[in-house]
């Protein structure tokens, strides 16, 4: 019977639209709680957030459009929100309005108008509106605008059920928005003259496609009478207006927005309002003090999020050492070997390389997500954007390159922020140029091996500016020819200073660092296993020695330790990561590398740090963490401090770890760009060494 019930229940789609910075997702949690499933609109990278509830006998299922100013179709964004309006899937669209920015926000009203569907608006910030002296005439603004307006807060969900409850009574109704913007007798005219040529169409249609063409969009499926219609039309406008159709089009939607912000709005304190933003923005957007702010507080956020990181992170790992301790002592002695190798090396190894990281990441998107909703970060990115264009990048590309330091995977994540494709490709294809902290490991191993102290410090800086060189210009190759255009207009909304809640934060933080798991991990999972079976097969019977009596009869642990180390690395150069590093050897011979270093590159791609394990086995010293200052010795003997430049180097500009190729997959929504970054990366790793290695040769620099 339950099944039955539930098949014969209503349903309802709402879809919810809105400014960006309108307080939308805010929203949408409180509406959809513990329902809401995040994913891609099919074919494009943008988030689609969505949720079904039953509410009352009715199932409800709510959908979060993307933030846009305009359904002019000019950004994917845009196009999405446009379609799924006129899709006549929804039954009803809440629009939320900014109460404290109401103008601006009633010039998407006005293109919802002309969509001609049944409309809600949410009314949100109200409680911050009344704090700058603002109230509103809801009866007036609801009969201007065509449909119920109901008061809401997203910070606290206040109002959030009656305008569900508003948006079921007009989905019910089935009366479409009965505002209408008034364009004037010349524009009235022009459009009513190419509504005529849409024959097949109902009125509301008609007039939404007229002003579109006349609005300079495309329309291949219309009449070629419309279209000549439109041209005609525009043309006559134009002269007459003396300014460009779409130019007087945007005015009329402005004077409609003004005149219902104008007749709706009651400011009993138009001193106060905006106050507390623009004194602070007299100092975060200061000239001089401005970027040195923002340098001082990221400052405090890596610091804070690794020093309260550390903790948790060793917790982490001890419970996992704990964890393959107890497994080994449990298993019977001899009984499935390569499972117990499989499941203690392979699993928890590689998963627990991904987990570990968990608090940083946490601590990092609670920090960025604060940042944000407090509405600092466009702040930032209108600071930096001066800069960011030079490098044929947008502005707000300034904030994924910060992340990176830390990890480039949430890096690429957060390019969603940027609005157009080749702003958004940019960024992510030069991202990982960046040193990520993976690389610290690597550079942390090879610096005091090969460079006196005094050295230490100008190596790590000029590996750091290398990575950001290569990424500026990249950037400009790429802006050059498979992203040309015109740099996008910076026009980021400055929203104001806002004190965010610990939900919405909580939200924000979970949703990133939860993807970052489920999909990073699971990769980094796979490969983890695929790496374990390369070094674990074939296997070798047959040894340079006797190792079980030699380790039997060795005088000392530690002699013990590097006999054992020596039947390891034999093992491993048998196996066939070992054979891939043999056969790597020629096309690393030139940039002074041998199969040791193609093996660790091979065990690299996994994840950074496997460089420093993968050259202390190779090295016969066992895990490197046991003996950092003997590995270090031994590559001292092995290579020379042009060849430790080299393999920084390589490792600064080479293929990325899997878990950013995972990433770039999923952000492009290709495997072409993902294995393109791949194999373009590794190509300008080997060009930059090879000549870095020649040079250093002809300067009088060995090589081992």
């Amino acid at each position: 019977m339950g099944g039955k019930d539930k098949a014969k229940r209503p349903r309802l789609v709402v879809l919810l639209a809105g400014n960006p910075n309108s307080g939308k997702s805010s929203l949408f949690n409180w509406m959809a709680g513990a329902h809401q499933h995040v994913g891609n609109y099919p074919g494009v990278t943008v988030e689609k957030k969505s949720a079904r509830f039953v509410r009352g006998d009715v199932e409800i299922e709510l959908v979060d459009l993307p933030g846009v100013y305009s359904l002019l179709a000019a950004s994917p964004e845009e196009a999405i929100a446009r379609d799924e309006i006129l899709s006549g899937a929804a039954g009803v669209v809440i629009q939320v309005v900014d109460a404290t920015n109401l103008e601006r926000n009633l010039h998407l009203t006005a293109q919802l108008a002309e969509m001609g569907v049944p409309t809600v608006y949410a009314l949100n910030m109200s409680d911050e509106a009344a704090s700058h002296g603002l109230t509103f005439d809801l009866e007036l603004m609801s009969a201007l605008l065509g449909g119920p307006v109901v008061p809401t807060n997203g910070s606290n969900g206040e109002g959030a059920d009656a305008l569900l409850a508003a948006a079921q009574r007009v989905a019910a109704g089935g009366q479409a928005c009965s505002s209408r913007v008034n364009y004037g007798l010349d524009l009235e005219s022009a459009i009513a003259a190419v509504a005529e040529q849409f024959e097949g169409d109902d009125a509301v249609s008609a007039r939404r496609r007229a002003i579109a063409l006349l609005d300079g969009l495309s329309d291949p499926h219309a009449p070629a009478g419309a279209r000549e219609a439109a041209a005609r039309e525009a043309a006559r406008l134009e002269k007459r207006g003396g300014r460009p159709l779409d130019v007087q089009i945007a005015e009329a939607r402005y004077g409609f927005a003004l005149g219902v912000a104008t007749e709706a709005t009651r400011e009993s304190s138009p001193h106060v309002r905006h106050a507390r933003t623009l004194r602070l923005d007299n100092l975060l957007l200061h000239r001089i003090w401005g970027l040195p702010i923002f340098v001082f507080l990221m400052w405090g956020v890596f610091n804070l999020v690794f020093a309260l990181g550390e903790p948790p992170m060793q917790w982490i790992e001890a419970g996992l050492g704990g964890l393959a301790a107890r497994i080994l002592a449990v298993w019977p002695a001899g009984a499935a070997p390569l499972l117990q190798s499989l499941v203690v090396d392979g699993i928890i190894g590689g998963v627990g390389g991904v987990i570990s990281f968990l608090p940083n990441i946490l601590l990092l998107f609670l920090a960025i997500a604060f940042l944000e909703d407090t509405g600092y970060m466009a702040r930032v990115a209108f600071l930096m954007d001066r800069a960011m264009h030079k490098m044929g990048l947008h502005g707000k590309s300034f904030i994924p390159m910060l992340i990176g330091l830390g990890c480039t995977v949430p890096a690429i994540l957060a390019t969603r922020t940027l609005e157009h494709k080749r702003d958004r490709f940019t960024t992510i294809l030069v991202a990982p140029f960046v040193s990520c902290g993976a690389r610290m490991t690597i550079y942390a191993l090879l610096i005091p091996a090969f460079f006196a102290p005094r050295w230490r410090g100008w190596v790590l800086w000029g590996v750091y500016v290398a990575g950001i060189l290569a990424a500026v210009l990249v950037a400009r190759l790429l802006r050059g020819t498979l992203f040309r255009g015109e740099s996008a207009p910076f026009v980021m909304e400055l929203p104001p200073y806002r004190l965010p809640t610990l939900r919405s934060v909580g939200i924000h933080m979970w949703d990133r660092a939860w993807m970052y798991l489920q999909k990073a991990g699971t990769v980094i999972l796979a490969i983890s296993i695929l790496l374990w079976a390369l070094g674990t097969f074939p296997r070798r019977t047959e040894f340079s020695r006797d190792y079980a009596a030699a380790i039997a009869a060795a005088p000392a642990p530690e002699a013990a330790a590097a006999l054992e180390a020596a039947r390891q690395a034999e093992t491993l150069e048998y196996s066939a990561i070992g054979r891939i590093g043999k056969g790597l050897e020629p096309v690393l011979r030139p940039l002074g590398f041998d199969w040791r270093v193609g093996t660790a590159l091979v065990g690299a791609f996994a994840a950074k740090e496997v460089f420093v394990a993968q050259m202390g086995i190779v090295f016969s010293l066992g895990g490197a963490d046991e003996g950092p200052e003997r590995l270090r010795a031994a590559l001292r003997k092995n290579y020379t401090p042009l060849q430790g430049l080299a393999m920084m180097l390589f490792c600064l500009l080479s293929a990325p770890c899997v878990a950013t190729i995972a990433a770039t997959k999923r952000e492009t929504n290709s495997w072409g760009w993902a294995l393109g970054m791949l194999l373009g990366m590794t190509a300008i790793a080997w060009i930059v060494t090879f000549v870095v290695v020649r040079l250093g040769l002809a300067l009088g620099w060995g090589l081992a």
